[in-house]
């Protein structure tokens, strides 16, 4: 027999021992059935007490289903750039940084428009030394930790450990931060410049000048992960 008929059926047979090995995935229906009725009964329980949470408990498990499922991660997007060149997330950040843009433009600008408060103008804070800090402090713990809030607690639900410990100490980070709050905004963040697009450019100016930006960006990423490529 040959060197390829021996290698062929060297190959035939590793795969019919590894298809013996592999066992049979056990059906989860019957567990997906009982909390699809479980969530649907205590939605409805939430529902009778007259505020939002079950409003909260759907859209919560529904957002983080399809972060599980669609393996979106911040994290990553911002990660994977360094450590294997991809900026495939990257750019999906990008375009949903668009999309964001464009919907939330609309509905400040219809506030605007009847002479309304704006919605979410508390969010329109100071930029200042102490936003590159924060940042660059919320970039380690969060590669170390190996997820932001939202990868996070999308990771503890699939029972990774490593993440549990990251919760605990992201909840007692978060206490620690929201006690002494009002002494870091006073001495440290109110000493920037607060910056709002449409003041500057108004409001269309403002959406075309944030679109440009992330149009920018997302030509970088896709010309930085070309040229890691071809290394």
């Amino acid at each position: 027999m040959s060197d390829t008929g021996t290698t062929s059926s060297i190959r035939r047979n590793s795969s019919r021992t590894s298809s013996r090995r592999r066992k049979p995935k056990k059906s989860q229906l019957h567990f997906a059935i009982i909390a699809i009725v479980a969530i649907t009964a205590l939605a409805l329980f939430l529902q009778q007490l007259g505020n939002s949470t079950a409003w909260f408990l759907i859209t919560g498990l529904a957002f983080g289903y399809i972060l599980q499922r669609s393996r979106f991660c911040f994290t990553a997007s911002m990660r994977d750039p360094y450590l294997t060149g991809g900026t495939s997330l990257t750019r999906a950040v990008l375009v949903a940084f668009a999309i964001t843009t464009i919907g939330f433009a609309a509905i400040k600008y219809s506030y605007f428009s009847k002479g309304l408060p704006i919605p979410g103008m508390g969010y329109v804070v100071p930029i200042s030394f102490a936003t590159v800090i924060g940042a660059f402090m919320f970039g380690i713990g969060m590669v170390i930790a190996g997820g932001c809030a939202s990868g996070t607690l999308m990771r503890v639900g699939e029972g990774f450990f490593m993440q549990m410990i990251s919760i605990i100490f992201f909840i007692v980070g978060s206490l620690w931060g929201a006690h002494d709050f009002g002494w870091w905004k006073y001495h440290v963040i109110s000493k920037g410049q607060a910056i709002f697009l449409p003041d500057l450019f108004g409001w269309f100016g403002a959406v075309v000048v944030q679109l440009l930006i992330i149009f920018l960006l997302y030509m970088a990423a896709e010309k930085y992960q070309k040229i890691r490529s071809e290394k």
